[in-house]
């Protein structure tokens, strides 16, 4: 019963650990694909917001200053974005490719000017996102070692679980929220009632480049204590296949980054405990990620007018 307790609280850290990067990005991905614009660029501003909210952290000695900006980051790329696919007309699809190359290579590049190497200097413990809870359950007895797996997580934990509130909030029960929807689905109709389409889908490709952003630095201020170029490697996509998954709605993707979450957490868990090659268990995400995508891509509600570039009317 010990061993079982423990082998489960091991099981919801790992998870609480790797869900919230996807989580962040998914809520991104949820703003910009429900206002009608895909965005398949998550990958490269989770990349830029990774090496940028480590670099400040490391500089400024603040890891809250290196989050916010990490988010920024992320954002800059999502007006890159936006500018293409929603000002120029530019097809949504390839521009997010180029974001996912642009990025990577811009901050590679930078890393190498800076350090002199693609990988960033080691964060300390101070530089780090905090933990909350630490040390405030008794690890000595086997229900105290639980809470503590479960409850002492880091600060970006909490936040993102609160993001997933105030985002569906916001989706259902806020006037823009309406608008948001509306313009995914009916831009013709939004713009005659007089909604700036354009400055809405602007706004929200930003706002998901920023919540990627922050879903980046979460990775390297939290899960590892540096950038380095393999850091975001396919979880910008896994975070996409959540919000289908999720139906493109911030309750459903929270769903889907939790079992893609569980997913990593297992592949951690299973890889110190077991004698299966690490490389077989390194494709759990991915593979999980491939069944989600061939078993609820056709099933999930796209907005109808998602992907469709929107030309306003003269």
């Amino acid at each position: 019963m010990t061993s079982l307790i423990n082998s489960l609280g091991i099981i919801l850290y790992a998870t609480l650990l790797y869900t919230p990067p996807l989580l962040y990005a998914a809520l991104g991905s949820c703003f910009s694909e429900v206002s009608g614009v895909v965005n398949i660029g998550i990958e490269g501003m989770m990349t830029a917001g990774a090496f940028t909210g480590t670099v400040v952290a490391y500089f400024t000695g603040s890891p809250l200053i290196g989050f916010i900006c990490g988010g920024l980051a992320g954002a800059l790329f999502g007006a890159l974005h936006a500018l293409a696919t929603v000002r120029l007309g530019a097809d949504q699809t390839i521009a997010g490719t180029a974001i996912n190359m642009l990025g990577p290579g811009i901050v590679i590049m930078i890393a190498r000017v800076m350090f002199n190497s693609t990988d960033t200097e080691p964060l300390t413990a101070a530089q780090k996102i905090p933990k909350l809870f630490s040390g405030v359950f008794d690890t000595s007895t086997v229900w105290g070692r639980f809470l503590d797996n479960v409850f002492a997580t880091y600060a970006s934990t909490y936040l993102v679980f609160a993001a997933v509130i105030v985002v569906w909030f916001v989706f259902y029960k806020t006037r823009f929220g309406l608008r948001l929807r509306a313009c995914g689905e009916h831009p013709q109709a939004c713009e005659n009632l007089g909604i700036n389409v354009l400055a809405m889908r602007f706004l929200c490709v930003c706002i998901s480049g920023f919540l990627a952003g922050l879903g980046g630095a979460c990775v390297t201020m939290a899960i590892s204590v540096q950038f380095r170029p393999i850091s975001i490697v396919g979880q910008g996509f896994i975070a996409i296949a959540a919000v289908i998954f999720g139906k493109f709605r911030p309750q459903g993707a929270l769903l889907g980054c939790l079992l893609f979450g569980l997913c990593s957490g297992l592949k951690v868990v299973l890889g110190g405990s077991s004698g299966v090659n690490m490389q077989l268990l390194s494709m759990i995400p991915y593979v999980v990620t491939v069944i989600v995508l061939i078993l609820f891509v056709g099933k999930s509600h796209v907005p109808s007018a998602n992907g469709k570039p929107y030309i306003k009317s003269k």
